[in-house]
């Protein structure tokens, strides 16, 4: 199996190949998506990114949806986790301090952590609701676009939720090239 771990950062992964922007250590592609990723075309049989797409302005993520579709195999699964706009919403509607990660020295106001949650202290440039990213992919040429829950997945890719992490604020998603 060739699997990818797009925007790894700092944390590599054993047995996968690892690519992101900056050469961290056990990074093997360090580029940047919006200027394309030096692999072949067809070549993964499924891609995994948590919490990278939102790095990217809204200009920018069809190009890396339509890179990533690139170099998958068709029939592959790509497998986002992404910040869930619609549960932070309803934290912040129902003053549900707990569900923000934020200290209270960073931001104390509930509206505040929300903000800062979302834009993950100003990394984040793009924010997503499952409807905003299922249209994105499917514009993108990618289909069977679904829902998943954390550890949980829709294809047969085996190894495809090791990666899945930061449960409590994520909302994941596969699709099928």
């Amino acid at each position: 199996m060739n699997r990818l771990n797009w925007g790894c950062g700092p944390f590599a992964s054993y047995g996968w190949i690892n690519s992101d922007i900056a050469s961290w250590p056990g990074v093997q592609v360090v580029a940047d998506i919006r200027h394309g990723l030096p692999l072949p075309n067809d070549h993964f049989d499924y891609i995994v990114s948590i919490h990278s797409l939102p790095e990217l302005a809204y200009s920018e993520l069809d190009a890396a949806l339509r890179e990533l579709r690139r170099v998958l195999k068709p029939g592959g699964v790509l497998r986002l986790g992404l910040p869930d706009m619609d549960r932070a919403i309803k934290a912040y509607l129902d003053n549900d301090h707990d569900y923000f990660l934020v200290e209270d020295d960073v931001v104390s106001s509930i509206a505040g952590k929300m903000i800062v949650q979302l834009t993950w202290h100003g990394t984040s440039r793009s924010m997503f609701t499952y409807d905003f990213i299922r249209e994105l992919l499917e514009r993108n040429g990618f289909r069977d676009v679904v829902r998943c829950q954390y550890q949980q997945t829709a294809s047969r890719c085996e190894g495809i939720l090791e990666l899945d992490n930061r449960p409590l604020e994520s909302l994941f998603v596969e699709a099928v090239k």
